[in-house]
């Protein structure tokens, strides 16, 4: 599937094209053998960009919901609105992830107040304290997610980042990941959303929130979905492998040159966007096309 062929957006130019003129390959121009996949889309007009992105968005959480990570009410995907950046559209309170359609997105402004779109449902009060502390803190982010899935709240009773244990994993490599390590209940004041936005730091990817779960950023909803579904797998690996070392097993952990090597190689928004596609078009097949426009 192509980066636009859930919307069928019209393209007009592909960061491809600005990295051509570079002398040394980028990540996505190394691991492609032969062509190149295409870079991330770019459209002549907000509307096709915030149709194209909402589409994403949508099959983003019927991703989630295929991949077990509802909790009740609990979890949400904000994405800032390209045409008017203090605003952020986000889901409907109470609705099941893997029901959800571009036009059940939620759009709010810094304040809180609903501005746009969906109108019949409330947003979730706390994802809005979460999300709007991180897209104020962090111009750069386009995207977040966060939900309770089971093995990000195992790991995060821990109050530890993920280890350098594989591959994979070395996508979090260095300030990529975080801790925030209190935890003060349900998020519904201010304070909170701004702490857990400070802990996450200028260059965080992954933050790993104390008896709580995971949350994750990118500069697309495809990016930083694919990063939530990795540090939840991560997660997940890292207790499997703390039950055998329990046993007597000894970890064998990457060294720092090849962590570091990995990350800088496979953790560009271009390469990090290409690694959501997968989920994206199988979810796509699954359901007819039932989350386009």
């Amino acid at each position: 599937m192509s980066p636009s062929a859930v919307s069928g957006a019209e393209v007009t130019k592909s960061r491809d094209d600005e990295n051509a003129v570079a002398k040394e390959p980028t990540p996505l121009q190394a691991i492609s053998q032969g062509m190149c996949l295409p870079g991330i889309p770019l459209f002549s007009s907000y509307e096709k960009h915030r149709a194209w992105m909402l589409e994403h968005m949508a099959g983003a959480f019927r991703v989630f919901a295929r991949k077990g990570f509802t909790e009740g009410m609990s979890g949400h995907i904000s994405v800032r609105d390209p045409e008017n950046p203090h605003t952020f559209w986000t889901n409907p309170l109470g609705r099941h992830f893997a029901t959800l359609k571009p036009s059940d997105m939620v759009l709010v402004d810094y304040d809180g107040a609903v501005v746009g779109g969906n109108t019949s449902r409330p947003a979730n009060a706390a994802g809005f304290l979460i999300h709007s502390a991180i897209h104020k803190a962090r111009p750069d982010v386009t995207a977040a997610c966060h939900c309770h899935g089971k093995a990000g709240k195992a790991w995060s009773t821990f109050g530890k980042k993920l280890e350098m244990i594989n591959q994979d994993v070395a996508y979090f490599y260095g300030d990529a990941q975080a801790v925030y390590n209190e935890f003060g209940g349900v998020v519904l004041n201010e304070a909170e959303g701004k702490r857990l936005a400070a802990a996450l730091g200028p260059h965080g990817k992954g933050l790993i929130l104390r008896n709580h779960g995971l949350l994750t950023v990118g500069g697309t909803v495809d990016e930083a979905a694919y990063l939530y579904t990795l540090m939840e797998r991560s997660c997940e690996v890292q207790l499997l492998v703390e039950a055998a070392a329990a046993n007597g097993l000894q970890k064998v952990h990457i060294s720092e040159e090849a962590a570091a090597y990995t990350f800088k190689m496979a953790s560009d928004p271009e390469s990090l966007f290409w690694e959501f596609q997968p989920d994206l078009q199988y979810e796509l097949e699954m359901s007819n096309g039932d989350f386009e426009s």
